[in-house]
């Protein structure tokens, strides 16, 4: 297993069963303002950067630390779809946690 740390993101690479390597992106937000325009600057940057290392998955784990909150109300998990911009449509899942 190999991980590279570039700020805020991860590159895990992996060795999968039939010994091809597999390639995971995580990248790590802390909630800044609302959490859908948190999900939605995550998930462009992580594309750009899962397209960039040409990753076979991509997850966004985004911290809110907002003092008050209970766990119940930090804690969810999603499957969205990066559109790509107009220039460069796409269909990207990104797995998106929050804590």
């Amino acid at each position: 297993m190999v991980l590279v740390v570039e700020d805020w993101i991860s590159l895990v690479i992996w060795p999968g069963l039939d010994r091809a390597v597999q390639r995971i992106v995580i990248e790590w937000k802390i909630l800044r303002g609302s959490r859908e325009k948190s999900i939605r600057e995550g998930l462009a940057q992580t594309f750009r950067y899962a397209d960039t290392c040409g990753a076979d998955e991509a997850h966004l784990v985004i911290f809110d630390r907002t003092e008050g909150k209970t766990w119940e109300e930090k804690l969810f998990c999603s499957e969205e779809i990066y559109d790509g911009t107009p220039d460069h449509p796409i269909q990207f899942p990104v797995m998106v946690w929050g804590m």
